[in-house]
């Protein structure tokens, strides 16, 4: 009998400071990928934050990439291309499903864009927010952290 090939989900981010916002999308993609699938993340370069976020990466590229790596729903991690290039990761992974973050809509904007005026074919995915909880991300946690260590409670 032959095996049948499951999906790849692709899925991106900075992946700075895990938090259990990453988990639970990391935990969507791993269902959408189903049992014989695989989930791909592609990171951010720390380039890539800096641009997009205006300042320094709380842990550098090469951090980021061994911590996500080690997460159970992680089938491959690899760290994005410079400049970033939608067509690069496409061509390299040919997912079948690219999950976007509850909170990546200006990058999901761009990717349906790029996908469309290429006539490329592949399903995209918001994902849910957490439920149950206050936004968590990681400026949420460096807010916080740096409020903390503001007033002495650290």
């Amino acid at each position: 009998m032959a095996t049948r090939k499951g999906r790849v989900v692709l899925t991106t981010g900075a992946f700075e400071v895990i938090h259990p916002g990453h988990v639970y999308l990391l935990r969507q993609a791993r269902r959408l990928a189903g049992k014989r699938g695989k989930v791909i993340v592609v990171l951010a370069t720390d380039e890539t934050i800096r641009q997009r976020k205006g300042r320094e990466p709380v842990m550098g590229e090469r951090e980021r990439l061994q911590v996500v790596s080690s997460i159970r729903y992680v089938d491959k991690a690899v760290i994005g291309y410079r400049p970033m290039s939608f067509e690069k990761v496409l061509r390299r992974f040919k997912p079948d499903v690219v999950l976007f973050g509850y909170d990546q809509g200006e990058i999901e904007r761009a990717f349906r864009e790029f996908v469309a005026s290429k006539g490329i074919k592949v399903r995209i995915v918001r994902a849910k927010a957490m439920p149950g909880t206050e936004r968590i991300s990681t400026t949420v946690i460096l807010n916080r952290a740096l409020r903390n260590a503001s007033q002495g409670t650290g």
